[in-house]
């Protein structure tokens, strides 16, 4: 079962979350062939949304974004509040064993958080740090959030894992050396571990002798909320006239989910019902 674990330290403001992603991960690969280089950085991402999810108290989504100019173009992942999520990545060229910055290049990460209840939309840009997908996560966080925020990332073809660790802002800490000793154990983890093990035997072997509180796991799975009425809300955005245009160029207009492969085909009589309503009110009314 995939599942997100969180987990805090009683006398220590200190919190900390792992996530294993076994069937949505899978799903993800199903859907497109990414080479093994990519396909790990898109796993670590993966694992880092639905961590950095976690710690959210709102309802929406978040939107980790990696950017570049390299052969790595793009790495988006979405995951809601309720733990759906989704991924997708772009490349072009061949995809060797570099490093995260050999292979976006001159580039930056982009999160987004998109709240449900119609709160402003927030997002927050800084340049690209470090050789992994964990070092631009922390510095982000480090910089932009003001959040003390350590992760361990990995992924292989069946799982991708994650554990975050994170300093809680404006809390009594009774523990003043707590943080130091709990990012020392935890920087003991070793990839093998993180995407083998339990959330629950992974806690109790790095800290046995720390008192800390485990809560009930949170499933997780991919959804993607695409669908037909989603793209003709699209084409009605565009217009008629507009779309008019571009059928008599083709014989439909045919889109891709980028994130789930799904395929959408809209032919002129399709294309004439999505305006239907829109064009009936503003057809001239006879007078009698």
């Amino acid at each position: 079962m995939d599942s997100l674990q969180r987990f805090m330290f009683e006398r220590a403001a200190v919190r900390g979350g792992i996530v294993h992603l076994n069937t949505t991960w899978k799903t993800v690969l199903e859907r497109r062939d990414y080479p093994p280089r990519l396909r790990e950085m898109l796993g670590e991402l993966m694992a880092a949304a639905a961590l950095l999810a976690a710690t959210l108290k709102f309802s929406g989504s978040i939107i980790l974004q990696i950017q570049g100019e390299g052969v790595v173009k793009l790495l988006v992942v979405e995951c809601m509040s309720d733990m759906t999520m989704r991924a997708m990545a772009h490349w072009d060229g061949e995809v060797g064993t570099g490093n995260l910055p050999e292979l976006v290049g001159n580039g930056r990460f982009v999160i987004t958080l998109d709240p449900k209840d119609k709160k402003q939309t927030y997002q927050g840009i800084v340049e690209l740090t470090g050789e992994r997908v964990a070092d631009a996560l922390e510095h982000y966080m480090n910089r932009s959030e003001q959040l003390e925020t350590r992760m361990w990332l990995a992924a292989d073809d069946d799982v991708a894992a994650g554990m975050l660790i994170q300093k809680l802002p404006d809390a009594v800490d009774q523990d003043v050396d707590a943080w130091g000793r709990v990012e020392h154990l935890a920087a003991t983890l070793t990839s093998k571990e993180l995407l083998g093990l339990p959330a629950r035997q992974l806690i109790g072997r790095l800290y046995h002798e720390e008192d800390v509180r485990v809560f009930e796991p949170q499933g997780v799975n991919f959804y993607c909320p695409c669908s037909r009425d989603r793209v003709a809300g699209m084409l009605r955005l565009v217009g008629h006239a507009e779309v008019q245009s571009m059928l008599s160029e083709h014989d439909a207009i045919e889109v891709d989910c980028e994130f789930c492969n799904q395929h959408y085909v809209f032919d002129k009589v399709d294309a004439e019902q999505v305006f239907a309503s829109e064009l009936a009110t503003q057809a001239p009314k006879n007078l009698h």
